[in-house]
């Protein structure tokens, strides 16, 4: 088969190539991948993350149709239109035991602990292999494993009410989307820190810019400020984002695209009874709960790029021109 591959870390070391096609055994799945994302986390698997096996496939998120089902699988059949869950897990640990399977202890990420999906074809064990509902576009499944299932565990960790205000940073990003989308499901007021006015179409009751976020959150609120803040970017926007949590509001974080290293201010921290939670996408409940809940949900795409033009489209992710996400098609 034809796959995207490295043997060393570095984009110029990403290479369109022949491929072993994938075997199954008795308990996987083969599917023939129809649409990838392109994903930060894929950025950072091709140049410096630790991978298994080398040479490595990257692509934490896609969706496909079931080529092929071992003997013992039941959940799917051949054609069936499916995407995955992405986090590797044992099932016998303590967190795996307590429903956390996102950070089992003995876990790891489809595309990075085990080949990915910027490939025509892909084995998957049938634990984390889900039918996709009719109503989901290609574009939509190769977002729920990573991009919407980050957004939906951070409000659900966040507990997020009816009537609360969120406010997002990021919020024009592969996760930001979701979360504009998933916080009026919630039930909230969602406030978008961005420049992009399509994000009201996206259900957001506001956009306000970096700049004036501050205030524009004091005047919306009535000076009672954000119960819950989501900043994905991290360190360049994390003052702006712990300026605007209200008193016993909660700051989730999730992403270092802009920086990982951050002063907090402490007295502020403990005067206002603020809360800092630290979200990894979320787990196979969540999963199931996103795929029913989710039908509805948009994908804004940008452009969707050739398999063998993966280099280009790793390259693009940080372009200024931007405006959505980017996907591959084998």
């Amino acid at each position: 088969m034809k796959a995207l591959a490295f043997d060393k870390n570095g984009i110029e070391n990403l290479k369109f190539t022949d491929y072993k096609d994938p075997e199954i055994g008795n308990h996987e799945v083969l599917i023939r991948v129809k649409l990838a994302g392109v994903n930060p986390v894929d950025y950072y698997t091709v140049e410096r993350l630790k991978t298994n096996p080398i040479p490595h496939i990257p692509g934490v998120e896609f969706s496909g149709e079931v080529a092929k089902v071992g003997d013992h699988v039941k959940s799917v059949s051949v054609g069936d239109r499916v995407t995955i869950y992405g986090r590797i897990f044992d099932g016998s640990c303590d967190m795996c035991m307590a429903g956390y399977e996102t950070v089992c202890r003995n876990g790891g990420r489809i595309g990075v602990d085990a080949n990915g999906g910027w490939a025509e074809y892909i084995a998957v064990e049938e634990k984390y292999v889900f039918k996709l509902p009719n109503e989901y576009t290609w574009e939509m499944g190769s977002s729920l494993t990573v991009a919407a299932l980050t957004a939906y565990h951070a409000l659900k960790e966040a507990e997020l009410r009816p009537s609360q205000t969120l406010v997002i940073f990021g919020a024009s990003g592969n996760t930001g989307m979701f979360l504009v989308q998933l916080g009026k499901k919630f039930g909230a007021k969602v406030i978008a820190v961005s420049r992009k006015s399509w994000l009201r179409e996206y259900g957001a009751d506001f956009v306000v810019d970096y700049n004036e976020v501050e205030e524009k959150v004091k005047e919306i609120t009535n000076a009672k400020m954000a119960d819950v803040v989501v900043n994905s970017l991290g360190e360049q926007l994390w003052d702006k984002s712990f300026s605007v949590v209200g008193i016993r509001g909660k700051l989730v974080t999730f992403g270092t695209l802009l920086g990982g290293n951050v002063k907090v201010d402490l007295s502020q921290l403990y005067s206002k009874h603020i809360s800092i939670l630290g979200v990894n996408r979320g787990n196979r409940k969540d999963f199931v709960e996103l795929l029913d809940i989710c039908k509805d949900c948009k994908v804004k795409t940008w452009k969707i790029f050739k398999l063998e033009e993966g280099k280009q489209a790793l390259k693009e992710l940080f372009s200024k021109e931007r405006d959505g996400r980017i996907f591959l098609s084998p």
